[in-house]
């Protein structure tokens, strides 16, 4: 197993921590270190929950931004958050500072998910030319809705955890420790007997007004007036249509075929040249600001 990933018992939980300083960047041996952790946990007779939180300041705030630009390298992101859905145990993600990205898709995918009041959710791949290609698009419709999806999926700005807890997204907010409030969380949990809760499966909930289809119509018409030349934003609607339309299997299918055609994108290419850029930009300010600061400090600031 990774060494960026653990895992280690607490009575009958099995308790995975992901610890990949700054900010738990879901890196090609964090990939890996999940994948074999939940399924050493799923076969242990001796564990009943699978408990998931990270350390530091931030749950997975999304890709490794050195793999940008590589060939993949498996397992890949869909792969783990599918095996997480399908793990025979319940499983629980604890989240605190920002579940962003591919961090929210491996949240969507544990079956139970409490956060800190502080803690901020999003999908923001559409700001970097791609949609969310680890179940994203299909898992949050289910979870919170169509309307809520477009905003967070083509929008691509994050929502609090008050928010986030109002639209089902997640189960209860907490103060205070991470470990112990998703101890405690997992005890009731196991009182109560509950079992595996698979959002892949659920049914997408129907809007409050109008119907699916003039929600779509809608998004699509403004995406095409405020960005006419945009190439991710119409493939994230068609993506989240998928949701509507087809069971797991099939709308994961799709939405990989989507996540290609935006990957393969010059639009894509540039989007993420100009993040480097203003990366830098945003570093060098930094370290005029204050040329005394912790260099460590500093670059634990930064995040992709």
């Amino acid at each position: 197993m990774s060494s960026l990933v653990s895992l280690s018992r607490v009575g009958s939980v099995a308790v995975i921590r992901v610890d990949n300083p700054p900010v738990n960047a879901l890196s090609q041996p964090v990939r890996a270190g999940l994948l074999q952790a939940f399924a050493e946990a799923g076969q242990d007779a001796a564990v009943e929950l699978i408990l998931l939180y990270c350390s530091g300041r931030t749950f997975i705030a999304g890709a490794d931004i050195r793999e940008f630009g590589q060939p993949p390298q498996a397992p890949l992101l869909p792969d783990v958050t599918l095996a997480i859905e399908n793990c025979a145990k319940p499983t629980l993600a604890v989240l605190h500072g920002s579940a962003l990205g591919g961090g929210l898709e491996v949240a969507m995918a544990c079956h139970y998910r409490i956060a800190r009041r502080d803690a901020r959710v999003g999908l923001p791949e559409v700001k970097l030319g791609l949609l969310p290609g680890a179940g994203g698009t299909q898992r949050l419709p289910r979870l919170a809705g169509v309307e809520l999806a477009l905003e967070m999926i083509v929008g691509g700005e994050p929502i609090s955890a008050e928010a986030a807890l109002r639209h089902g997204i997640v189960d209860q907010l907490f103060d205070g420790e991470l470990l112990d409030a998703g101890l405690a969380c997992t005890a009731a949990l196991l009182a109560r007997g509950a079992g595996p809760r698979r959002s892949g499966q659920a049914v997408v909930p129907a809007p409050e007004r109008g119907n699916h289809s003039s929600l779509l119509a809608a998004r699509r018409a403004k995406v095409l007036a405020r960005q006419p030349d945009a190439f991710s934003p119409p493939r994230c609607i068609d993506a989240i249509e998928a949701a509507i339309q087809l069971p797991l299997e099939q709308g994961l299918r799709r939405e990989r075929e989507l996540f290609l055609q935006c990957l393969e994108s010059p639009q894509r290419a540039q989007l993420v040249a100009r993040f480097f850029a203003e990366r830098e930009v945003a570093r060098a300010g930094r370290q005029s600001a204050d040329q005394s600061e912790d260099p460590l400090m500093h670059q634990s600031r930064v995040s992709p």
